[in-house]
This record gives structure tokens, sequence and C-alpha cells, in this order.
């Protein structure tokens, strides 16, 4: 199943974003990764403000999982993270 993961960083926490980016670019890529898309969201000034990235996964456990292991989620980065079934319908 695909599944979108939405995450809105905590207000002020740019600079966790950055000083934990790299960790959680590796997280993304490694292999097994379940990721097939993914990228931040940006604010009204175009800084990275939450991130939204698809997952291809077994289950919702499977997904959960996985937001759990990301290094951002475990900095504390995010205010809120939601996880929705999702249909590719073009692309």
């Amino acid at each position: 199943m695909l599944v979108a993961l939405t995450a809105r960083d905590k207000p002020g926490a740019l600079d966790l974003r950055l000083s934990t980016r790299e960790a959680h670019v590796a997280y993304l890529k490694a292999d097994g990764s379940p990721v097939q898309m993914a990228g931040p969201l940006l604010d009204a000034e175009g800084q990275m403000c939450g991130s939204l990235i698809i997952l291809k996964v077994a289950d919702m456990a499977a997904a959960q999982a996985f937001a759990e292991g990301d290094p951002y989620a475990q900095a504390g980065l995010f205010e809120s993270v939601k996880l929705d079934a999702w249909n590719r319908v073009i692309g």
C-alpha cells in the first residue's frame, strides 16, 4: 500500500531541521527503504517547515514504524505527523 506521511515542524525549529538533515536524508535513502518520493514542505518565505514522504509499505503499522524511526522524529522536530493511505492516479 502507499501511504502519505505529512509532518509539520515545530515553530522556530529550522536550526534543528538543518542540523539533523544529513541523518534524515540517509535514513530515507537507506537500502530497503520504503520511500517512493520525498521532499520538504515550504513556508511563504521558501523555508523548510515540514516533510511530505510517500511510502510503499505492507500496512499502516509499517508506515508508523518508519515514521517513528526517522531521525527528524527522534530529534523532536515535528509538531505533528499524519499518515494517510494514498492512491496514485498520475505519475
